[in-house]
């Protein structure tokens, strides 16, 4: 694994049932100071408040310049905090986002459901498999352009998780390293000014 300077600070949100120890979110966290994962009390029957008013501290105690890294559930975590704060942050890549209102998603968490459609107000790229059982393309594609996301098909790569087989995601890193100097770009433009 190649320590990346320069990106941080990374908040790592993991989805439900957390990122264990293979998984590329856990081996970024592991190589590079500067990147940190936002805690949370249940990984299993969430609600989505409180996963919001976590991630809201991070984000507050980070500064604008924090990069956040969300898959799956967390990335209707990110799309909910950002409509429920509206605060800038430098951006987002956002992997294998659950559809929050699909059969195959877990019961047992709470309010995620509708997923927000909402622009978000940062550079952000959204990443889909062709064969998520999560999530359809068709409805990661729709995420995207409503977010006014970057959007990544990877091809045939599960739910981009650890059983997935991706190690420490290099292609991954240089998707982040992209976000992070497309929101420098937009942080940095004179108002009004075209940054992609």
């Amino acid at each position: 694994m190649v320590n990346v300077p320069g990106l941080a600070p990374v908040l790592i949100l993991p989805g439900l049932f957390d990122s264990g120890p293979e998984h590329w979110q856990t081996l970024w966290l592991t190589a590079n100071p500067g990147f940190g994962r936002v805690e949370q009390s249940d990984w299993v029957t969430p609600l989505c408040a409180d996963w919001v008013a976590n991630l809201d501290a991070a984000v507050v105690e980070a500064g604008p310049d924090a990069l956040l890294v969300a898959h799956s559930a967390a990335c209707a975590l990110v799309a909910h905090w950002a409509a429920a704060h509206g605060r800038k942050t430098r951006g987002a890549l956002l992997v294998a986002p659950s559809d929050v209102e699909a059969s195959t998603y877990p019961g047992g968490p709470v309010g995620f459901a509708p997923m927000p459609l909402r622009q978000l107000p940062f550079a952000s790229t959204v990443v889909a498999s062709t064969e998520d059982p999560y999530v359809s393309l068709h409805r990661a594609k729709l995420f995207a352009k409503s977010w006014g996301s970057r959007f990544v098909v990877v091809g045939p790569a599960g739910h981009l998780n650890a059983a997935a087989g991706l190690g420490d995601w290099p292609a991954g890193l240089e998707l982040l390293a992209e976000v992070a100097a497309r929101g420098r770009a937009q942080q940095t433009a004179p108002p009004g000014t075209p940054t992609e």
